[in-house]
């Protein structure tokens, strides 16, 4: 027995330390990060460096946690060795900065090019222990590529490079995996998910689902409309739609199933809410700040260029979720009960807007009305939010404990009791008064328990920062390899000999290539690769304004989450809902698919991406909503009637739908909206037999 003891304290002691260490590196990492921004003593290219070290930190404990803790132990000591050498990389070149980057570039010591291999091996296990195969082999291709690019035919092919031109290309010259991109996680992202952190841990998405679930009591789809609203929301912030499929869909699948959805649908409406949820302003999945650094304008006219895409695929995709949730008859009242135990009363509801409400309002007021850089508008938002929450609950527990009169009682008490007792009695009586008083006072475990979600909300952000982090570092190599290689120039040229030139047969090419390169990867980072390949062609080549051309990869690079044979948010979802995975990317095709024709409709309708929308722009925004609904309406609609004729039917709205939404003329869109709404209320005269308007006193 005492063996047996032993053996279940000891692990359990380890990963206690462990966990007391991943918190503790987590608001040491976040301290430096915020210390940063406030002073910028250092290069951006210096505090990158650290960045990397310190976010690996955080990564390297809280994996060797989880790993002890399902008993892999095998992965855990593989782990500790590959974030070990990013870790030790890192502070080296930390110290030995002005060495390295000022006075040896393009040349390196034995010792470094051996940490850069290292450091090579290292980010390539931790690529495919987070990433899977397909993004592996596209790094490993893409360093093969750099390096052999003699022995490649025709338009693709180039110099070739040396080992150690690799070396210093991703590596020892801090322009690869410590280069701008990293850089700007750093400096952008990284704040804005500790800001995500905080709402996590202060309840923010609790609030969220409250008021989803009020909003469903209202419409007859209402639990699946939680679904979207929820994982779009969470979505936007996380900035991956497979994590973020696992996360909200653990909740909102099977609540959808318990309403008598079918596990298909419900697997597919998760997949699209979690894909499309990386477009929403203001955060985008996180691209809206590398877009703003590419474009070299301000993130918020970013924000805004995207608000009228974004409420064309918000409309369009809660009525395909209307239509799809009504289609299977099921029960879409949703129990707050069963959620919560007792709704929120007008003070706490008060107290909460006021308590995120502010936070928000000091971004939007930091980024649009001051112009400050998105760095110190998301730092001053962080200690907002840190301020707020705090004090905001601690602030209603003290109103409450004086409504109540508790505290007077107890002070009341502590009087009566000094009556007795001798001379010491009425001393100690005191002193047992105030301490009761103390520990009952509601306010001060409160503020214990804020500070504690403070803390929780620290190390929740960096544990969302590690693996965006560490692909948004490899993908600065390979960026750097692309540059070094000339691969954008050689992609332009391939492209336009495929396409013949011609702008459709380009798009859709550039669509293709960022599904194949979006599989598996956070949003960013897709993004990031497609902007760099595909967007310098559309603009040089096809005259695509520069703003479109970027908002029109963004849009493709989102598409792999749904598009099969891979769809990672699908199969994720699927497998929470225990579903045909097949049948679940049909579903969520079927939901989603305006999200395809958008990229095509940005290039042909420009006027739907600007920076600064006027009535014409709002005016196209709402045509191309229409075709989308009629896209929608065609492939979701519980048409009644024969087989054929619901084909046919199917197959005409969807072509017209496509039609006005991509098709430029302004007339052809509004001929093609009159011939849907006849198509809309034909269907409802003579399938559901409503009497069209204004047609009862010729009957009569």
């Amino acid at each position: 027995m005492a063996t047996e003891t032993e053996q279940d304290t000891g692990p359990t002691g380890v990963l206690r330390g462990l966990d007391l260490s991943v918190t503790l590196a987590a608001v040491l990492f976040w301290a430096v990060v915020l210390w940063w921004a406030s002073t910028q003593q250092w290069s951006p290219v210096k505090y990158g460096v650290l960045f990397v070290g310190g976010i690996m930190t955080v990564y390297a404990l809280n994996e060797t946690r989880e790993s002890l803790e399902e008993g892999s132990r095998i992965d855990a000591l593989v782990l500790l060795p590959a974030a070990g050498v990013l870790i030790t990389a890192s502070f080296y070149f930390f110290l030995n900065f002005e060495t390295v980057y000022l006075l040896r570039q393009g040349f390196a010591t034995e010792h470094e090019y051996m940490l850069a291999r290292l450091i090579i091996i290292s980010l390539l296990y931790l690529t495919w222990r987070e990433f899977g195969n397909l993004f592996l082999f596209l790094v490993i291709g893409v360093m093969l590529y750099a390096v052999f690019g003699d022995a490649v035919p025709g338009v693709l092919g180039h110099a070739g490079m040396t080992q150690e031109t690799l070396l210093q290309a991703t590596v020892t010259d801090l322009y690869g995996f410590y280069g701008s991109l990293t850089q700007l996680t750093a400096s952008w992202i990284a704040p804005f998910l500790l800001y995500a952190g905080l709402l996590f841990a202060y309840g923010a998405f609790d609030l969220i689902l409250r008021i989803a679930i009020v909003a469903a009591g209202r419409i007859r789809s209402g639990v699946a409309q939680t679904a979207v609203l929820s994982s779009a929301v969470i979505g936007s912030i996380n900035g991956s739609y497979t994590a973020n499929a696992a996360m909200t869909g653990s909740f909102t699948i099977p609540t959808m199933k318990e309403s008598g959805m079918s596990g298909h649908r419900a697997a597919g409406i998760e997949a699209v809410a979690s894909t499309s949820g990386q477009v929403l302003p203001p955060v985008m999945g996180a691209s809206a700040f590398v877009m703003a650094s590419y474009l070299g304008v301000a993130y918020l006219n970013i924000v805004v260029a995207g608000l009228i895409p974004a409420a064309i695929l918000v409309a369009s995709i809660a009525i395909a979720v209307h239509y799809t949730a009504i289609s299977d008859s099921s029960d879409q009242d949703m129990e707050f009960s069963e959620f919560f135990d007792e709704p929120l009363s007008r003070n706490e509801k008060i107290t909460e807007a006021f308590r995120f409400g502010v936070p928000f309002g000091v971004l939007i007021y930091y980024l649009g009305i001051a112009q400050y850089t998105v760095m110190t508008s998301a730092m001053y938002t962080v200690f907002a939010m840190i301020i707020t929450g705090i004090t905001t609950p601690t602030v209603q527990r003290i109103v409450e404990c004086m409504g109540s009169g508790s505290w007077t009682a107890e002070r009341e008490q502590s009087r009566a009791s000094q009556s007795s007792g001798g001379l010491l009695g009425p001393f100690r009586d005191r002193v047992e008064a105030f301490t009761r008083r103390v520990l009952r006072f509601q306010p001060l475990a409160e503020l214990v328990t804020q500070v504690k979600n403070t803390i929780h909300g620290f190390r929740r952000g960096a544990i969302i920062l590690a693996p965006i982090a560490i692909i948004l570092v490899v993908i600065s190599g390979v960026v750097n390899l692309f540059s070094t290689t000339g691969v954008p120039a050689k992609i332009a040229l391939l492209m336009i000999n495929l396409s013949g030139g011609v702008l459709l047969f380009a798009v859709l090419l550039g669509m293709a290539v960022a599904i194949v390169m979006g599989v598996g990867m956070p949003t960013v980072a897709a993004y990031v690769i497609v902007a760099i390949l595909i967007v310098p062609t559309f603009v040089s080549e096809f005259g695509v304004v520069e703003i479109t051309a970027h908002y029109t990869m963004f849009y493709a690079a989102i598409l792999a989450g749904i598009t099969p044979p891979v769809a990672t948010a699908a199969v994720v979802a699927a497998g929470i809902a225990k579903a045909n995975f097949w049948r679940t990317c049909g579903a969520a095709l079927k939901i989603a698919a305006p999200l395809f024709v958008l990229p095509v409709a940005f290039v042909y309708n420009p006027g739907l991406i600007s920076m600064a929308p006027s009535a014409y722009s709002l005016f196209l925004g709402l045509l191309v909503m229409l075709g989308a609904i009629a896209i929608i309406y065609g492939l979701n609609y519980p048409f009644e009637m024969s087989i054929g004729r619901i084909v046919l039917l199917r197959a005409g709205l969807t072509v017209l739908g496509v039609l006005v939404m991509t098709y430029p003329m302004l007339l052809v869109k509004v001929a093609g909206i009159a011939v849907f709404v006849a198509v809309f209320v034909g269907e409802k005269v003579m399938m559901r037999g409503l009497d069209l308007p204004f047609t009862e006193e010729v009957k009569q």
